[in-house]
């Protein structure tokens, strides 16, 4: 291989200067002003450039922003579909979910410490931040013990882009093997609209009756959308 002359050696030298240097200034951004000195695709780019030591993570963070919308909808989505991403490996795809499981962590806290009825706020943020973006319907059912404390959150349907199935006795069934007090129901609406259709308020009144039958409260059921939640108990439909 033909020596390279002083001229591409500068070249090559400053180039790699410029990208650590540029990555030296976020950092110095991220630990003197916090997360709000960066920009969203700057806090991405600085993530990739952690599983991804030799490249301008930039353009990439750009890609992904813009092919998913907006910081959340990046952090929540899917593995499968960030790794579909061109540039985007298994090292950088784990990278961007780690911190949406780490914040999900944090923000559940609450929930797994408290009676969940006195952190209902704290469920609220955990529930939009977990489900608000999903492109697919998902069913939960928290399942909670005499104090109301959080005893199981379960993962009962994954349906299509607009519907999931509830069976009422499937779901009466569990919290009967796990001996829960209560229940919290819970889905989100990919379309955003977090408004309960006809079909969502005849299956919370079916599994109401069922439960209210063998001691077992129903104490909401609660849509997560992107425009924010509705509460079947403060709509007065439970």
């Amino acid at each position: 291989m033909p020596a390279l002359d002083n001229a591409q050696k500068s070249k090559r030298n400053t180039k790699g200067h410029h990208g650590e240097g540029h990555r030296a200034r976020l950092r110095e951004r991220l630990l003197n002003g916090g997360s709000e000195a960066l920009l969203d695709h700057e806090l991405v780019e600085y993530l990739l450039a952690l599983a991804i030591r030799r490249q301008d993570t930039k353009p990439l963070a750009k890609d992904l922003i813009d092919t998913f919308g907006s910081l959340s909808a990046l952090l929540t989505a899917d593995g499968e579909s960030i790794r579909k991403v061109t540039g985007m490996g298994e090292n950088s795809t784990a990278a961007i979910k780690i911190v949406q499981a780490a914040a999900l962590r944090m923000v559940s806290e609450p929930v797994r410490e408290q009676p969940v009825l006195t952190s209902w706020q704290a469920l609220l943020d955990y529930l939009r931040a977990d489900m608000a973006h999903l492109v697919h319907e998902r069913v939960r059912v928290l399942h909670l013990n005499s104090k109301n404390r959080l005893i199981r959150d379960e993962l009962v349907s994954e349906g299509s882009i607009d519907q999931a199935a509830i069976y009422t006795r499937e779901v009466i069934k569990r919290a009967l093997e796990l001996g829960s007090a209560a229940i919290i129901l819970v889905h989100n609406h990919p379309s955003g609209d977090s408004t309960p259709s006809r079909q969502d308020i005849a299956v919370t009144k079916d599994i109401c009756d069922a439960g209210r039958k063998l001691g077992i409260a129903v104490h909401d059921h609660i849509i997560i959308g992107i425009d924010g939640h509705t509460s079947f108990r403060s709509k007065g439909l439970i």
